[in-house]
């Protein structure tokens, strides 16, 4: 579906010194960045270019986190981009029409970009390159997002894999990775385009700007993306394989969110895990984690629907709950649970949640509240700086019980146990969750059991400095169980 276009013998004579565009995406990096490689390596000028594209579908498009973090992806690739001799040009709407503009107006012959792998991206690309090919342009697409294509790692009769573990051990059997490659030296860029600046486009939040955690917490560059990839390696991917689960614990890579806009790639993820002087089953949990990824956008490019309808359609007559004072509650980081509370909480000032948190404060939203998953879905594409079409949609169907290889629907996380054993000394819900800080490890996790001399001492008064827990996690079980063996259809575990 996204194979190259071949190029008519002639083409590249016609064309060696026309300029090149180079449309880029969710790929915002000049280092391994195989289209822009293979632009700069023409030796012709190259016309770096970033399109809003107004008509995406409204699932598609960017949540409030995503847009700051966009924002300042382009202010670096722009900057990056002027080192190397060229600058980035920016422009809003259709996108074939400007490129059909750019192509006129520049005398442009080849447009090249790295694939993506959305039902709309592709649509989208498909027909632009038909479209650019049919008038006589080189139209080139390149792998660079995820490590496989999701049309060549197939089962042996040839369909799309829907549990993790045969894809890794299928992924496992692939040539290895390709090498990173390296930025380009120097590229010849055109002076006289106009293009609109990047504060031009409102992506920062203003009134109120509610960003001051995510600019303390993130430094979306390049070179930032960089700097956090290199830490990891040298402080976190030792002790990973176990580390990985403690939230207070500095084990987690925290690269999501320069993946999500490319500012690193997974081939330069996945080269420095497997080159670093650790312990091997730590770079391995690593690897496998890059492949979860992978294994993600595996399912959204064979089954484009998941991130709005049940993988599962057993799960159409499920019996959710619309409960606005429980959303709220559980948005706001005021459900009664501890670990749960300090989650959202580090969800809302960072635009970012712990991953072993993540799955406890969504399973509790689906499982303990009984709310749909594409409410909480869509509450994490809002606010996750690092929301992804792909791990976001899958992750949550995969809590949910309704996804691919997902949990099963009556393993439902306890809140309380996960607290004990994730956070034992409490250090990451005392972060987040100060107004306990007070109580002793023995209470922190079930606040409302302590004594009230124990509350008094931490100057807690439970149900108005810290509320009581909406809902009693065995009565929440109990109905939840209780709507899952209803379900009309068979639910394979």
């Amino acid at each position: 579906m996204l194979a190259n276009t071949p190029l008519p013998s002639n083409s590249r004579d016609r064309s060696d010194h026309a300029p090149a565009i180079v449309w880029f995406r969710d790929d915002l990096r000049v280092a391994d960045n195989p289209a822009l490689e293979y632009a700069a390596g023409q030796n012709r000028p190259v016309i770096p270019l970033f399109i809003f594209e107004t008509n995406l579908p409204e699932h598609a498009q960017p949540g409030g986190a995503q847009k700051w973090i966009l924002h300042h992806a382009l202010k670096s690739l722009d900057a990056n981009l002027k080192t190397l001799g060229t600058r980035l040009i920016l422009a809003e709407g259709d996108a074939l029409q400007i490129l059909q503009g750019i192509v006129t107006r520049q005398g442009a012959r080849s447009v090249y970009w790295n694939r993506r792998y959305t039902q709309h991206g592709i649509k989208t690309d498909t027909n632009i390159k038909s479209t650019l090919a049919g008038d006589g342009l080189e139209a080139r697409s390149f792998q660079a997002t995820l490590l496989h294509e999701p049309t060549k790692l197939l089962t042996a009769a040839g369909g799309p894999f829907k549990v993790y573990s045969p894809f890794w051990r299928a992924f496992e059997r692939q040539p290895a990775p390709r090498p990173v490659l390296p930025k380009p030296i120097q590229i010849t860029g055109i002076d006289e385009i106009s293009s609109p600046e990047i504060d031009d486009f409102a992506l920062l939040p203003s009134k109120p700007d509610w960003a001051s955690g995510l600019r303390e917490t993130w430094d979306a560059t390049e070179s930032g993306a960089q700097d956090c990839l290199g830490d990891f390696i040298t402080n976190g991917l030792h002790g990973y394989a176990k580390g990985r689960d403690i939230p207070a614990k500095k084990n987690v890579s925290r690269l999501s969110p320069y993946l999500r806009y490319g500012l690193v790639s997974p081939y330069q993820l996945w080269h420095a895990a497997v080159e670093a002087d650790a312990p091997e089953n730590d770079k391995l949990k690593f690897c496998k984690e890059l492949v979860w990824r992978e294994f993600s956008y595996h399912l959204l490019y064979h089954f484009p629907s998941l991130g709005w309808q049940n993988f599962n359609s057993s799960f159409d007559d499920f019996p959710w709950l619309k409960d606005s004072q429980d959303l709220t509650a559980w948005q706001k980081g005021k459900t009664g649970y501890p670990l749960v509370d300090a989650g959202m909480r580090e969800l809302w000032h960072t635009g970012y949640m712990h991953n072993r948190v993540r799955m406890v404060t969504a399973s509790f939203l689906v499982k303990h509240l009984m709310v749909d998953w594409r409410v909480g879905e869509r509450w994490f594409w809002d606010t996750l700086v690092d929301a992804d079409p792909a791990s976001n949609t899958a992750s949550w169907q995969w809590v949910a019980g309704s996804g691919a290889d997902a949990a099963p629907y009556f393993r439902i996380f306890n809140p309380i146990i996960q607290g004990k054993k994730f956070d034992p000394d409490g250090t990451y819900i005392r972060k987040w969750v100060p107004e306990l800080s007070g109580l002793p490890d023995k209470y922190l996790h079930e606040p409302w059991l302590a004594p009230e001399n124990i509350l008094r001492e931490a100057e807690i008064q439970m149900g108005i400095s810290y509320p009581f827990p909406i809902v009693d996690h065995k009565a929440a079980r109990d109905r939840a169980l209780d709507a899952y063996k209803n379900l009309k259809k068979e639910y394979a575990i």
